[in-house]
């Protein structure tokens, strides 16, 4: 007889194979459900055994590919797991790009090993290791975005930004703090890096970083480029804090004293402000770019921040970019050292549970604007401006009437940044500005409270300064946050958050506005930082008038629910060819808009959606409304206070 052969199949489709013979046996009577494969091994807290070599060839700056390698131990002849990052801190959603992942090639001493994809879990690749390993090599691309309908542009000519998470497999099991990585990236000749990481080595173009946990890893990304700068923003301070820019040109680096003082100090506010740090180092990464996609990202030690190329050059025309820095640097207290509880993940494959955004992100909003007025990256003026446009927004949200502000706290999971055609009733991710003015509610109701002797400022130097100089991230609850509220000021904070968080209106909170000496008034002209705004983002912005915003060759990018447009049966994407019978100008609405207040008379626009044609007619007569903050009577300007620096 001829010698039998042994059979090996790699899990889960041993199971695929069973069931297949169990299901010829089913009976007949129409299908049934097919039982799940085995789940992939949950992570622990123990170590993973040995230290991974990641190395990242980032030179093919042409095709925008990035070629990794990696070597992973591994014991012989036991399978492994290798997970692709999938949940993503930041973006509180499962976005990992496994699609650009491609040319996967794992191999043993040279000789090719076949992976299996699991069957439920797509971010999953089960290797059967063979007898003779102890590591396994792991080969592919990530082939990043060439076009932006395709993605975020990660890669120009003269700059890339390297993100750890969209270059490596990890082993299912483990704590993704218990896993150990060596790093090494090579970058196209001449180009400089900067990185929370720490280097061991550079040779030329290469660059070797000290062993960190895979954890730490994915929370240190790179900005690289052509045209590279670094400034120090706290010499002789108590952590290093650096500021790295890259940028399309090297006229785009250059800066005036008084800018790179403001800078300077955010970082002497947030200290004034939380009483800690919770870094041994930090380094902004700001890249200044028409080309490279933008972005705003916290990280523990350093932050991505993508903003308009002209952030110097022309700074008084780009202030509604100026409070990305403050909000981002205020995640290293807010989201990344004090995280919420339901939140943080043992590693990258495990879903998150989004339920406190409103306080990672809606309180790192507030601060973001408050410590961009108290350094001096925004005047107060145009502070107030901005906060009048935050609050006409969330005014005329009228989707708050069927949908609580906690739920939209599930929108990077449900929607992930998706265009919507009806934002103003869909609502989306509204957890960050409307509970901006949910915490500008709360600081003035303290001070009032208190007499003015406490404040916001005391409750973030409470809950967020707990434990100087550590970066060990400390979860907490609502029950936390409440508790520390009461030990700030005693009120009932449970209620009244629960308020906020569950309310129908109508309209948005702002009793905050109200207590601190203000209020929300529209007017015929725009503020400043309101008209530079919307010559930023090419837009003209007739949300508080007909009810719609137009972008580029008239169309409409946004239209208010029940708003005049909508009753006129306009839509996001509808173009206007005409107003009044004479070919559409940004500027001939808004003159029409306003000689219609006088007149009484219709405006009419010739529209197009499709391939139809129609005329519509407002019966509007109200004139242009932009929003701005006007003094309310005697009131005490506490708001005012809220954006002094402090001493």
């Amino acid at each position: 007889m001829p010698k039998s052969r042994s059979f090996r199949c790699i899990p889960p489709f041993c199971f695929a194979l069973l069931l297949s013979v169990v299901g010829a046996f089913a009976q007949a009577g129409g299908p049934q459900p097919v039982p799940m494969p085995p789940q992939i091994a949950a992570p622990k807290d123990i170590p993973y055994p040995g230290t991974i070599r990641l190395s990242v060839d980032a030179t093919d700056i042409e095709r925008r590919i990035f070629n990794v390698h990696e070597i992973v131990p591994v014991h012989a002849g036991e399978s492994i797991v290798l997970l692709y990052p999938q949940w993503l801190p930041g973006h509180h959603a499962p976005v990992g790009e496994i699609d650009e992942v491609a040319g996967l090639v794992m191999s043993v001493n040279g000789a090719r090993v076949e992976w299996q994809r699991d069957p439920v879990d797509v971010f999953a690749f089960h290797v059967a290791v063979p007898a003779s390993a102890t590591t396994l090599d792991v080969n592919f691309q990530f082939t990043s975005p060439v076009d932006a309908s395709e993605g975020r542009v990660v890669v120009t000519p003269d700059m890339l930004n390297l993100q750890w998470n969209a270059v490596a497999l990890y082993p299912a099991g483990y704590f993704s703090r218990q896993i150990m990585v060596e790093p090494s990236v090579r970058l196209p000749d001449g180009w400089q890096l900067a990185t929370a990481l720490d280097a061991a080595a550079s040779n030329g173009g290469a660059t070797t970083f000290k062993p960190v946990s895979f954890n730490t890893l994915v929370d240190s990304p790179i900005f690289a480029g052509r045209y590279f700068k670094r400034l120090d923003l706290d010499p002789g301070g108590p952590a290093p804090v650096h500021l790295n820019i890259v940028a399309d040109r090297a006229d785009l680096l250059e800066m005036k004293p008084e800018q790179l003082e403001a800078h300077r100090a955010l970082v002497q506010q947030a200290y004034k402000l939380y009483g800690s740090h919770h870094y041994d180092h930090y380094d902004f990464l700001l890249a200044l770019s028409d080309h490279m996609g933008g972005i705003g990202l916290e990280h523990h030690q350093s932050s991505e921040d993508a903003t308009v190329p002209t952030y110097f050059t022309e700074w008084e025309k780009d202030a509604d970019t100026r409070d990305l820095l403050p909000h981002e640097y205020t995640h290293s207290w807010n989201g990344k050292f004090r995280r919420p509880a339901d939140l943080w993940t043992p590693n990258f494959n495990v879903p998150m549970r989004d339920s406190l955004l409103w306080v990672y992100e809606g309180q790192t909003q507030y601060w973001g604007f408050v410590l961009a007025a108290r350094s001096g990256l925004l005047t107060k003026q145009q502070t107030l401006d901005a906060i009048a446009a935050t609050a006409a927004v969330y005014d005329n949200r009228v989707g708050r009437e069927w949908r609580a502000l906690e739920d939209t706290t599930n929108d990077p999971i449900m929607a992930m940044r998706r265009p919507l055609p009806w934002r103003s009733w869909e609502r989306s991710e509204d957890y960050y500005s409307e509970s901006q003015l949910v915490w500008l509610d709360v600081d003035t109701l303290i001070r009032e409270k208190s007499g003015d002797r406490k404040s916001l400022d005391d409750f973030a130097r409470l809950f967020f300064g707990v434990n100087d100089g550590s970066f060990v991230t400390l979860t907490y609850t609502l029950d936390d946050v409440a508790k520390a509220l009461n030990t700030v000021q005693p009120y009932d904070w449970a209620m009244f958050l629960r308020a906020r968080l569950d309310g129908h209106g109508p309209g948005a909170p702002l009793d905050g506005i109200a207590r601190g000496g203000y209020k929300l008034v529209y007017t015929e002209t725009p503020s400043d930082y309101f008209r530079d705004s919307e010559a930023r983002r090419k837009v003209t912005d007739l949300t508080y008038s007909l009810g719609m915003i137009i972008a580029a060759e008239g169309r409409l990018s946004d239209v208010l629910w029940e708003g005049p447009a909508y009753k006129s049966g306009l839509t996001v994407g509808t173009q206007i060819i005409a107003v009044n019978g004479v070919a559409f100008d940004a500027d001939r609405l808004k003159s029409t808009i306003r000689d219609a207040k006088q007149s009484g008379a219709a405006t009419e626009l010739l529209v197009k959606n499709g391939d139809r044609f129609r005329t519509v007619k407002f019966d509007y007569h109200e004139g242009l409304r932009y929003p701005r903050l006007e003094r309310e009577g005697n009131a005490p300007a506490r708001l005012d206070q809220i954006l002094t620096p402090r001493n």
